[in-house]
């Protein structure tokens, strides 16, 4: 690379910048939240320094060797058009097909489709993030522990392992939990974020995520699956409405999750 350009492993001490990098792109995530990433994926989560500050940011979060997702993928206004984000996007495409992962997704702007389409990237499906505005003073929900019923199941829904996900997730933020449905949620820098979610049941999807965002009073962002019309009439019924339209892609093997039991995702970061 250039003098005084670094390509590195974003490390704990950037997160302050990273933070303040998707704060100004306008995106939802809190310093936890980068801090979560890098705890699953302390080798995987990529930058670029210049002259000791950091440009730009990708990470690559790994379920196992099945899938790993791609997000994070930010460069600063002032080093835009330099080719980071391809350098970084090259980068972790070389890690994955290192560790052998045979599916790599990720959620994909507009703007990003071509970059992702260079790679041998392929749209399977829109997403799309709605929103509910704040009813009252911000109180976040607080869940009663739970049983972990998704220890078991969650891998047959969302197409890989991702427990360790999920499980660092609840350590601070306890998901609802219904049978064998479950609704994770958590604070968000603008907006509480609602997901994961998943069940077979749509009742019980109905019920837990009615009883958790009515017993709150703070704004909510919610990734769905348009195809999923049962969670998008649940939207409309506690009046979210759309924002952002995004297209997940994917490159490799075929891995397709079960989207009539995900009434919402973990988060464009995490897949």
């Amino acid at each position: 690379m250039p003098e005084g350009e670094i390509l590195r492993i974003l490390g704990a001490d950037d997160v302050p910048a990273a933070f303040q990098l998707s704060a100004q792109a306008g995106w939802n995530q809190r310093e936890e939240d980068w801090r979560t990433l890098l705890e699953l994926a302390p080798k995987s989560c990529l930058a670029i320094e210049v002259d000791g500050k950091l440009a730009a940011t990708t990470t690559l979060l790994c379920y196992g060797r099945r899938l790993a997702w791609i997000g994070m993928v930010l460069t600063k206004p002032e080093f835009q058009r330099r080719g980071f984000a391809k350098k970084l996007f090259r980068e972790a495409l070389r890690q994955a097909d290192e560790m052998g992962i045979e599916t790599i997704k990720l959620d994909a702007t507009e703007q990003g489709h071509p970059l992702y389409e260079q790679f041998g990237f392929r749209g399977e499906q829109e997403i799309m993030r709605w929103s509910r505005p704040n009813f009252g003073t911000g109180q976040f929900p607080a869940a009663p522990q739970s049983p972990p019923v998704w220890r078991q199941v969650d891998a047959n829904y969302f197409g890989a392992d991702r427990v360790t996900l999920l499980e660092r997730l609840a350590e601070p933020n306890p998901p609802a939990v219904r049978g064998q449905s479950y609704l994770f949620s958590r604070p968000g820098r603008v907006s509480a974020y609602l997901g994961p979610c998943v069940s077979d049941n749509t009742e019980d999807a109905r019920s837990l995520i009615f009883a958790w965002v009515e017993n709150s009073t703070c704004s909510w962002c919610w990734d769905l699956f348009p195809g999923n019309q049962q969670a998008a009439t649940i939207a409309r019924e506690l009046a979210f409405t759309p924002q952002r339209r995004l297209l997940r892609m994917a490159r490799g093997k075929k891995l397709s999750e079960n989207r009539d039991a995900i009434y919402a995702i973990a988060g464009f970061e995490f897949g």
